[in-house]
């Protein structure tokens, strides 16, 4: 029995040619599509879960907001975890991870190497995360100073092979530390929410504020005795900020109690997040590096569904459209004794065979579009990521479900004829037009236009973030890093570029009017005595003077930083958003004012001297907060404005200065606006990944609308012939038969038009600075999609409509 159902539905498909390859091509680009976004929501989902300890592992979190300012930070004070380890029985151990200083510069033979995978962490790192010791001993691995654990590929970069620990490393930190390896990891994998290739013992970290409470510039992590203790400790976080926060904080505010700091709008409080939970529910400053979001991994996983349903739905479509010609042959197995279970079994091997063909067509099109997909979607996916052991078994019942679930409705539904009614009658057979069909087609094209709305909507808005004025002049500025290498020939190398043909300006600091730059916080006050009602908390920017020139930074009132007057080592220069904050009044009423920073035991008091212009040097999804600009030496990065015609010659001749004047050390440059493009990375890759969804969908959609267009045709043949007779037209006719599926892609259309705006709304909520949806995005979409289903319908319809009416009327 099963080897005729075989037999006979090899002899059914290859038969009716034409359906059968629509059938194969449709679903193996919707299993393709399906298979490539599954893995990516599977490996988003996967982040961190490979550390045996992961359930017990959190990171505190801090969120500080004074009027407008708002920190909500991933960052701790360097004292924050050993307190909580120390007073409650709870909390089993933590460790700490402190990148602040950025990149290391590390000796390889003559040269100084620059490599950003750096960090100081304690020596509880390895007691904590799970990763395979290649060498040494991970428990004692970091318990000393000027200690070091490499990677592979950090070990086989630098001495060509792993078995390297005794082996030292010198740093360009202190004076240049020479640290001994005492230990070789394996590369940490990708799904971690952070990766490094050096892990420098805690005690040689060049941080100034030890002790501090109320500095965060550490990442913490909490070890729980029992997964279940998470609330607990929560609790112990208000307890800790009532304890030890508050009386630190009185030491340069007047504050009663952290009540009386709230009730007046303010929020100071820590809470935690699980290591799972950090790369798609986590988004605050100080991330260790970009992390992902839930709300694209809900999107892209039901994407995925909808076209494995949209290949599904062209099945059943274009099966239960074929019913007309399989209709005598179901009731001649009737006659002859095949019961409805036989013949449906019949209908459930041919849907099983083609969705066998249409899982091998897709794993070789997921092996050729793989490095595509890669580029799209900003992973390093393998072929054995999606086709290895432990997928074979889900490959196979994704075959299975595939074909019995596509197969299912037409099995039941041609099963069911009547064998006597078929066979001496065609009622029981429309033309083509049914009920069922018509809600699949409407659906596939609802899916398929609210993923096109999305696709315009997200591409306009990062347009429009593109070409927003920010304040700040981006193009042609020049970065140059580790600046700080000079040393004694920083002017001299400055000075040398300027006298380049092409550099206009330039200025030396570490802050940077792009959100990956380095950030500082302070609270200020107008007044000598600061409380939690006239404190500001403002990002305070270290700069030269020719900054402002050199970013084109519009001054609305005083004047510029000038090194000539001694004063202006205690002048500051502020925004408009500080100005309103300090209700300094107009910004002309604020120069000559003065703020106050509590500094240890004494006041430091600024003058203003200058208001600028606000501009935004975070993301657009973020209001203008608190800005203020002191004069000060900050040599971390360069940045020179250029407007060269020979750009690459301007370079060559920049980094020949470079190694004339720092000798040893790389040469290493970006330009701002790619630093500033890095800012929405994520919403260019959910662009380009949305618009290829969006032309799968709809491609398969008109694949389906294609095989059942040309079905139409086949069985309105006769109408046509007799049409043409009377005396209808070509374009009469081709514009009768595009009538009907027209009228479902504006079902489809009315559908998706308020699920795509619902949808679209919620979205561009994250961004402070947005789009208007305008009805012309939707229009153009319907215009689109109508034009799309002409075009798959018309190429049918005109062939019909050309075909002589001869040949469809002689067996009449």
């Amino acid at each position: 029995m099963i080897k005729n159902y075989f037999k006979i539905a090899f002899r059914n498909l290859a038969k009716n040619r034409m359906f059968s390859m629509l059938n194969i091509i449709g679903l193996s680009f919707g299993l393709a599509g399906f298979m490539f976004i599954a893995t990516y929501v599977f490996d988003e989902l996967s982040y961190d879960r490979f550390h045996t300890k992961a359930e017990r592992i959190v990171r505190l979190n801090a969120h500080i907001h004074m009027g407008e300012s708002k920190l909500d930070m991933a960052r701790t004070s360097d004292m924050m975890g050993p307190i909580l380890r120390d007073e409650y029985t709870d909390v089993e151990d933590f460790v700490r991870l402190y990148t602040s200083a950025g990149a290391k510069l590390i000796k390889n033979g003559d040269r100084w190497i620059k490599e950003v995978r750096v960090a100081h962490t304690d020596s509880s790192f390895f007691d904590l995360f799970t990763y395979q010791a290649l060498h040494g001993d991970l428990r004692r691995a970091l318990t000393a100073p000027n200690t070091v654990v490499l990677t592979r590929s950090a070990a086989e970069r630098y001495f060509n092979t792993t078995d390297v620990v005794g082996k030292t490393l010198e740093t360009n930190d202190a004076g240049n530390t020479v640290y001994q390896i005492t230990a070789v990891i394996d590369d940490m994998p990708r799904n971690g929410h952070f990766s490094y290739d050096f892990l420098f013992a805690m005690e040689n970290a060049s941080y100034e504020s030890w002790g501090s409470l109320l500095s965060h510039n550490f990442t913490t992590y909490i070890l729980l005795r029992n997964a279940t203790d998470r609330s607990l400790l929560e609790n112990h976080l208000e307890e800790y900020v009532h304890k030890h926060c508050l009386p630190a904080a009185k030491q340069f505010m007047d504050i009663a109690s952290m009540e009386e700091f709230r009730t007046q709008g303010n929020v100071f409080y820590y809470d935690v997040t699980p290591i799972k939970d950090i790369h798609l529910r986590s988004n605050l400053m100080g991330e260790l590096q970009p992390n992902g979001s839930v709300q694209y991994v809900y999107i892209f996983g039901a994407i995925s569904l909808f076209i494995l349903l949209i290949a599904c739905v062209n099945f059943v479509n274009l099966s239960t459209a074929r019913s007309a010609s399989r209709a005598k042959d179901v009731g001649v197995h009737k006659l002859l004794g095949s019961s409805r279970s036989g013949v449906a079994g019949q209908f459930l091997t041919e849907s099983l065979l083609l969705s066998f063909g249409g899982v091998m067509v897709a794993i070789g099109i997921v092996l050729l579009a793989l490095p595509l997909f890669n580029e799209l979607s900003g992973k390093a996916f393998k072929a054995y990521d999606l086709i290895n052991v432990r997928s074979l078994p889900l490959i196979g019942f994704l075959t299975l479900f595939v074909g019995l679930v596509a197969g299912y409705y037409p099995a039941a539904y041609l099963s069911a004829f009547r064998p006597l009614q078929v066979i001496q009658s065609r009622s029981v057979i429309n033309s083509g037009k049914s009920f069922f069909r018509s809600s699949l087609v409407v659906f596939q094209f609802a899916i398929s236009i609210t993923l096109i709305v999305g696709t315009f909507i997200i591409t306009a808005q990062l347009q429009y973030i593109q070409r927003k004025q920010v304040g700040y002049e981006r193009e042609n500025i020049l970065l140059i890093g580790d600046y700080h290498v000079l040393g004694n020939q920083a002017k001299a190398f400055r000075d040398e570029v300027l006298n380049l043909p092409g550099v206009k300006m330039g200025t030396v600091s570490g802050y940077l009017p792009v959100s990956s730059s380095s950030r500082n916080d302070n609270p200020y006050s107008k007044e000598t005595v600061m409380s939690a009602h006239n404190s500001v908390s403002m990002q305070t920017w270290h700069v030269d003077e020719q900054y402002l020139p050199t970013f084109e930074l519009e001054l609305t009132a005083g004047r510029n930083f000038s090194s000539a007057r001694i004063a202006d080592s205690t002048a500051v220069i502020l925004n408009q958003t500080a100005v309103n904050h300090f209700d300094f009044g107009s910004e002309k009423e604020a120069i000559g004012k003065k703020i106050h920073f509590q500094l240890g035991n004494s006041m430091r008091s600024f003058d203003v001297i200058g208001v600028v212009k606000d501009f935004n040097f975070d993301s657009l999804r973020d209001p203008v907060t608190p800005l203020g600009f002191f004069l000060g030496n900050h040599p971390v990065e360069a940045a020179f404005k250029i407007e060269a015609a020979d750009l690459p010659a301007l370079l060559t001749r920049i980094e020949s200065s470079w190694n004339t004047l720092a000798s040893g050390y790389a040469f290493s440059y970006r330009f701002l606006d790619e630093a500033f493009d890095a800012m929405y990375r994520a919403e260019r890759r959910m662009s380009r990944l949305s618009l290829a969804f969006a032309a799968l969908a709809t491609g398969i959609a008109c694949l389906g609308l294609f095989g059942l267009a040309a079905f139409m045709a086949e069985q309105r043949s006769k109408e046509i012939g007799v049409r043409k007779v009377l005396g209808s037209s070509v374009i009469g006719i081709v514009i009768m038969l595009c009538r009907d599926f027209i009228k479902l892609v504006l079902i489809a259309l009315l559908i998706a038009v308020p699920i795509a705006w619902w949808g679209m709304s919620k979205w561009l909520e994250d961004f402070t600075y947005r789009i208007e949806m305008s009805w012309w995005i939707f229009a153009l979409t319907g215009v689109i999609s109508i034009l799309i289903a002409l075009l798959t319908v018309s190429t049918q319809a005109i062939r019909a409509a050309r075909t002589n009416p001869v040949d469809s009327l002689r067996n009449e």
